[in-house]
């Protein structure tokens, strides 16, 4: 039996950064930018996201001259059922937390 956990902080960005952009193709280095994620933390999770067919990769077919061509991911099918409910446990748990009794006040 496979033990599921919830994804890491880092992982839950990624993924919902992936989420905004219905389907499009997305570049490492500009999600490291918005995430402010440093490399070696960002590929890693890319890199298991689409081991585990969360995500779909491709080498950009026209990059310009003088750069290499660059990888680019986005979310499949199955991605996007992950990010769903990943969304709608955020929400029970955000629910859980306003709702214990002592925190009305908390912020």
């Amino acid at each position: 039996m496979q033990r599921r956990r919830p994804p890491s902080p880092q992982t839950a960005a990624v993924l919902l950064a992936l989420s905004e952009t219905s389907g499009a193709w997305r570049y490492g280095y500009d999600l490291c930018q918005e995430l402010d994620l440093k490399p070696g933390t960002l590929y890693p999770i890319l890199i298991r996201l689409a081991d585990r067919g969360l995500l779909e990769t491709a080498w950009e077919t026209e990059a310009p001259a003088g750069r290499p061509p660059r990888h680019m991911y986005r979310l499949t099918a199955q991605g996007r059922k992950s990010v769903a409910e990943l969304a709608a446990s955020t929400r029970v748990k955000a629910r859980r937390i306003r709702l214990e009794p002592g925190m009305e006040g908390a912020s």
